[in-house]
């Protein structure tokens, strides 16, 4: 009798795992609004998006990994070394990569690196009201990512007359999590971001939201007050302890 309930036990918990794989691969997002305002929506988004930003930092160490291979080997690459490397240059925008630049090594090892989970889920939080936003909902965007061609995604309401921006559109939540730490790790307005990070480039992941945040002048208007609104919610929620469980 104890076997056959430690079976359906089991069998239970194999579904509610299969239920919540299938949430987090399902390429629309959750109905944030259908959880309370407060704790119990906050709960719901934080626990969503937290695999799906580790799951995006995970495979940005394995190019780490890989670019600090074949720089501590650069004098002796072979042609698929050569390639590779290349590859992960054109995939980070650096443009006519020389591997016997020093310089260019180092500016690919600032760029191929974690963003903290804090970070990420403060600012997704802010940008789509935790997930409720109408560009969340119908375009899972929740970083609040423009676009410039006609019909690349939704248009804002409040859209000034004479911009010709839209707010992008993302097949998946996941698609606009790595769009969005694409967008930290190439973008030339994120180079602040990348400094303060690469000065603890010996222990990636020892950095902090709070700290990173100081390097976002330039994703919003509101400039230092978008910053230190972002490191409010951070302290607020409690985010920090996300970036431990990511390390």
């Amino acid at each position: 009798m104890l076997k056959e309930y430690k079976f359906q036990i089991a069998v239970i918990g194999s579904l509610i795992g299969l239920v919540l794989l299938i949430w987090l691969l399902s390429p629309s997002s959750p109905n944030f609004s259908k959880f309370t305002a407060g704790d119990e929506r906050k709960q719901a988004f934080i626990g969503y998006f937290v695999p799906l930003i580790n799951a995006t930092n995970a495979e940005i160490m394995k190019d780490r990994a890989t670019a600090t291979a074949l720089r501590s080997r650069s004098t002796e690459l072979g042609f698929f070394d050569r390639r590779s490397v290349h590859s992960l240059a054109e995939d980070y925008a650096i443009q006519e990569f020389d591997e016997g630049n020093t310089q260019h090594w180092n500016e690919l090892l600032k760029r191929v690196n974690t963003v903290p989970p804090s970070l990420a889920l403060a600012q997704a939080a802010n940008e789509s009201a935790w997930g409720t936003s109408r560009f969340a909902q119908e375009g899972n965007n929740y970083f609040g990512q423009w676009c410039f061609q006609p019909g690349c995604g939704l248009i804002p309401k409040s859209r000034t007359a004479g911009k010709t921006h839209e707010v992008a559109k993302f097949s998946s939540p996941a698609q606009s999590v790595q769009a969005y730490i694409d967008n930290l790790n190439r973008h030339s307005a994120y180079e602040s971001l990348r400094s303060l990070r690469a000065q603890r480039a010996e222990n990636p992941g020892s950095y902090s939201g709070i700290e990173l945040a100081n390097g976002l002048l330039k994703y919003s208007e509101r400039g230092q007050e978008y910053v230190v609104e972002i490191q409010n919610m951070i302290r607020a929620n409690q985010l920090e302890e996300h970036d431990k469980l990511g390390n």
